[in-house]
């Protein structure tokens, strides 16, 4: 629905039906007597029955036009408001302002990741052979909600063409004429029909390029030689660990299977390859080319982290580039990296490893079924499944640098390149030249500057190493902190950099009650090697600061840290379960352990006590038995823009709040499928939500900005003002077409390569997700946008989500990890927050109260809306749930009073005023305001062409009667 952006399903047919229901037996009802009638009145006589005839059409098209009126001005008005949105567009001013922006953010988010011999950047005029059938067709964006406009897209070829080279046209008419298309796979229309994942990786054989004598002809053209890969990630699927047929793979994933296309092409199956490699026949392509050119440039278009170990295996791949999800213009961008107009300073965002099959995720990735779940989830149908988190904080770079300090892995044979990795042109000298230390906060003078002959940016990164206590609180050798990057730096130049973070910034935090019983964050004494560092594992640079003492912050020691407005504890513990978590203890001795297969598929009986959905929904467990009915429909004069800039619990609040109906907190919590109503006595009028991580592209009219590079992309700037200056573009455009919420930036983590949906999220460390995100979310909710970041929370992988996957993970990582890259653009002032499809532990992120009320408003001190995800099982996506622990309002539409099972309740209209407040403090605080309320163009409409039809219906009986009064006088006129 509205391209593909959100999943239709049986249960919104269904609401929709409902909805609408009475209006259609209204119909029918009027019609069936109308029949009636018609077929009575033949026992009358003229010229009484041809006027009780007349009757029947014009009640039926009075009801008609009642029904109509009933449904499209009150129970689907939201629904039909948005689809009649009045067309607006970006003006051509901002356009341009955010392709400048885009532009930027791919030539800093290209990663240069090798250049022997100074292979880059190539002369002007070079003839390029472009190999890959992906060279005609690239990946701009991945599939979904964060898709990518393309219409406009410049393509890589052209890219190439306009930074001045010359590409072998013979060899892309070959690959042209091998495929056409790139099936690209999107979310799937669940339950009515499908939009299906493509794994296919075209690619012709070595008999079909020999018989159209491609590589003597392309080693005639030019000695140069450019590879193309691309892999694909989208909505609703993870990628395949596995490149098997449909059967085998249908085998190990169940159902899914039905939902992807599997590669044709015989050669590539291969049940012990992932999607993440090369397939056979691209192997034999690439052996072939490096044969043939001695001078071979890789371009890696994935924006999932790819097997690159071949790159090493050649010595004619002089160089190699990333180049994820360049969106409309990043090829563009490619062609300035390559021809040395742009000096590539992108850094990689995840670690890039020889082997994805034997990471520590990998065995605990994906969907494994409960076989005793039907009592609580209400039917065997609605089939409930598990994730363990077994690797606890060991995510990523966490675990590849402190296996390594614990002897656990040889790194050099495991980690290809690092986290933060990324080449340039020129070279840098760094160091930390100064030091203010406080005891409070650290403040690094990074010293830089530009050893080389080319123009270039730095990136200074931060990493900490805190002391580890065999056995104690789990650490992870380096953890980033905090990171900057220059301005361009001519040949010569220097520039100091100030980089400053908080000792509490490195504490760990205690979920398993070593130093505080209930769980807090612990800075524990002892030695922080405080890094500057070029990536996660080279290190230039060390300041020592010392922890004298352990700093525990809880009450009963040291207070809450200065970000929290409560002391953190322990929230999350019923969502531990029964797993095994990886330790370092003892040089990571339970490894093997911890990260097996899980053995046990059966929910315990804590977790099916514990498990929320539909069917144990108890309203006695969430509201107060001694609440009354709140005020509603009040007349104290209060309108949403007196509320701007008002604190949150200000009294005014309750004020505003007394003045709404039932109906109106109904609509406003009930019915939010990208929108808000309007609600006229406190002047709010309809608002609009866009969505997507890539840009703006509204659902309702054909507006749209520019398609930026992916979030990955923008992550790899390593760039936070960059990152800031996009928030502040996104909410120029969405002003322009009047969108007040974004659903975006999306904020899950990269916990194994294999996520359908990482091209859409930042990074697989938490920290680097959360200040990109804390820069782009201020600068879009400065200039009066809702960014609503999702999805909150764990929701790390696609396959099986709409199955309310029960996602198991101990405290610690959790908040070091998961929760972490929510917790810096909240605190930076956000405003808004989309929940997940999945469960954490045995509750639906959407109704979690330790989730949405204990750490996102009690600790964080957030205030604002809280939107589900798309609710597309409402067996478990509960509004029941979602308004009794935090949520504000549902992604829903075709929402009936049933909706609420008890919609007059003390406890739903308390439930729906505590949600109404989030929402509308967020409304009040945007630029929802300055909207003017008024009657829509269409309602306009709707009243004329009831003024019509009633004019119509009156001259109708009028005529009738004069034509029966007539008939009458004529029949006594006869008689007499």
């Amino acid at each position: 629905m509205f391209g593909g952006s959100l999943a239709v399903t049986t249960e919104d047919l269904k609401n929709g039906i409902i909805a609408c229901s009475p209006a259609i037996i209204f119909i029918v009802v009027v019609l069936i007597a109308a029949l009636i009638v018609v077929v009575a009145a033949g026992k009358l006589k003229q010229p009484k029955r041809a006027l009780v005839r007349a009757q029947a059409p014009i009640a039926i098209l009075l009801a008609i036009t009642l029904s109509v009126n009933w449904v499209i001005l009150g129970v689907e008005y939201s629904v039909v408001n948005s689809v009649f949105a009045e067309d607006v567009k970006v003006s051509d001013e901002t356009m341009a302002s955010g392709r400048a922006i885009a532009d930027q953010i791919a030539s800093e988010g290209i990663v240069l990741l090798k250049n022997d011999d100074k292979a880059l950047p190539l002369s002007a005029g070079t003839k390029l052979n472009l190999f890959g059938w992906s060279s005609v067709r690239p990946l701009y964006g991945g599939t979904g909600s964060g898709d990518s406009d393309t219409s406009n897209a410049v393509s890589l070829i052209d890219g190439l063409k306009h930074a001045g080279f010359e590409v072998n046209e013979e060899l892309v008419k070959f690959y042209e004429n091998f495929r056409t298309e790139r099936p690209v796979g999107t979310i799937r229309l669940r339950e009515i029909g499908s939009k299906r994942g493509d794994f296919t990786v075209p690619e012709p054989t070595i008999a079909e390029y020999e018989n159209a004598n491609i590589f003597e002809d392309a080693v005639a053209y030019s000695d140069t030689a450019v590879v193309v890969v691309s892999r694909t990630g989208g909505e609703g699927f993870d990628v395949p660990q596995s490149i098997t047929g449909p059967d085998e793979y249908n085998a190990q994933y169940g159902g899914l299977a039905q939902f992807y296309d599997f590669t044709t092409q015989a050669e590539d199956l291969d049940a012990g390859k992932s999607y993440l490699e090369l397939s056979n026949r691209e192997i034999a392509m690439v052996d072939r080319v490096c044969k043939e050119f001695k001078n071979v440039i890789v371009v890696v278009n994935s924006s999932n982290a790819m097997e690159l170990g071949w790159l090493d295996q050649y010595d004619s791949i002089k160089a190699a580039v990333l180049c994820g999800a360049p969106g409309e213009l990043g090829f563009d961008s490619l062609g300035k990296i390559l021809s040395g107009e742009v000096n590539p300073s992108g850094h990689l965002a995840d670690t890039y490893v020889y082997d994805l099959l034997a990471t520590p995720t990998v065995n605990n990735f994906g969907g494994f079924a409960y076989d005793n779940y039907a009592e609580v989830t209400g039917s065997q149908d609605n089939r409930a499944m598990f994730v363990n988190y077994c690797e606890g904080i060991y995510v990523g770079y966490k675990f590849y640098e402190t296996a390594a300090a614990e002897g656990l892995i040889d790194y050099d044979k495991v980690v290809q390149y690092p986290f933060g990795y990324g080449l340039s042109y020129t070279t840098f000298d760094s160091s930390i030249a100064a030091v203010e230390d406080d005891g409070e906060k650290i403040t690094l003078d990074v010293a830089v500057k530009n050893t080389g002959d080319t123009a270039g940016k730095y990136v200074a990164e931060i990493f900490y190493e805190p002391p580890y206590y065999n056995g104690g609180i789990e650490k992870a050798a380096a953890n980033l902190v905090q990171y900057a990057k220059t301005e361009i730096l001519q040949p010569g130049e220097a520039q100091t950099l100030k980089i400053t973070f908080r000792y509490e910034d490195m504490a760990s935090y205690d979920s398993n009650g070593i130093k505080s019983a209930n769980g807090a964050y612990v800075l524990e004494a002892g030695d922080y090697k405080i890094n500057l560092c070029s990536d996660s594992h080279t290190i230039l640079d060390t300041y020592v600061a010392k922890v004298d003492k352990d700093v525990i912050y809880d009450d009963a020691h040291d207070g809450a840290r200065s970000t929290d407005q409560v002391a953190a504890t322990n929230q999350l513990t019923f969502a531990q379960g029964d797993v095994t978590y990886l330790s370092r203890a003892d040089g990571f001795a339970n490894y093997a352990e911890a990260t097996a297969a899980p053995a046990n598929h059966s929910l315990s009986a804590q977790a099916l006590a514990d498990y929320a959905s539909a069917a144990t929904f108890d309203a006695a467990k969430y509201d107060d038995p001694n609440a009354v009915m709140p005020t509603t429909g009040a007349n104290n004069g209060l309108k949403l823009a007196d509320l701007t800039g008002v604190a949150y619990d200000d009294p005014k609040w309750e004020q505003l709040l007394d003045e709404l109906t039932v109906n109106d907190l109904f609509s406003l919590t009930a019915d939010g499928g990208y929108h808000t109503v309007g609600v006229e006595s406190i002047g709010l009028s309809a608002t609009e939500d866009c969505d997507g991580p890539t840009g703006v592209h509204s659902n309702y009219n054909p507006a749209a900005g520019p398609s930026y590079p992916g979030s990955v992309m923008l992550a790899c700037t390593w760039n936070q003002p960059l990152a800031k200056a996009r928030g502040e573009q996104i909410a120029k455009e969405c002003a322009e077409i009047n969108c007040t919420g974004w659903y975006a930036p999306a904020m899950n983590i990269h916990r194994s390569a294999f996520g359908g949906r990482n091209f859409e999220y930042y990074s697989e460390c938490g920290v680097l997700s959360g200040l990109t995100a804390a820069a782009e979310v201020s600068g879009a909710t400065e200039n009066g946008l809702i960014c609503y970041v999702k999805h909150f929370a764990f929701n790390d992988q696609d396959n099986y989500r709409q199955n309310n996957i029960c996602t198991w993970l101990n405290e610690q990582s959790a908040r070091e990890i998961y929760l972490k890259a929510f917790e810096q653009p909240i605190k930076a002032g956000g405003m808004g927050v989309m929940t997940s499809m999945n469960a954490v532990g045995p509750v639906w992120a959407g109704g979690c109260k330790a989730l949405l009320t204990n750490i996102l408003r009690d600790e964080w001190g957030f205030h604002g809306a809280v939107i589900t995800d798309a609710v597309v099982s409402a067996w478990y996506m509960d509004g029941n749930l979602a308004i009794r622990t935090g949520g504000t309002k549902m992604l829903a539409f075709n929402i009936t009073n049933e909706f609420y099972r008890d919609l007059n309740s003390v406890g739903t209209v308390t439930a729906m005023r505590n949600a109404a407040h989030g929402t509308l403090y967020a409304l009040a605080n945007s630029f929802a305001v300055t909207r003017a309320v008024s009657v829509p163009k269409w309602v306009k409409t709707t009243y004329a062409v009831d003024a019509v039809v009633a004019i119509i219906l009156v001259a109708w009986e009028i005529c009738a009667i004069r034509k029966y009064r007539k008939a009458k006088k004529e029949d006594e006129d006869t008689e007499q």
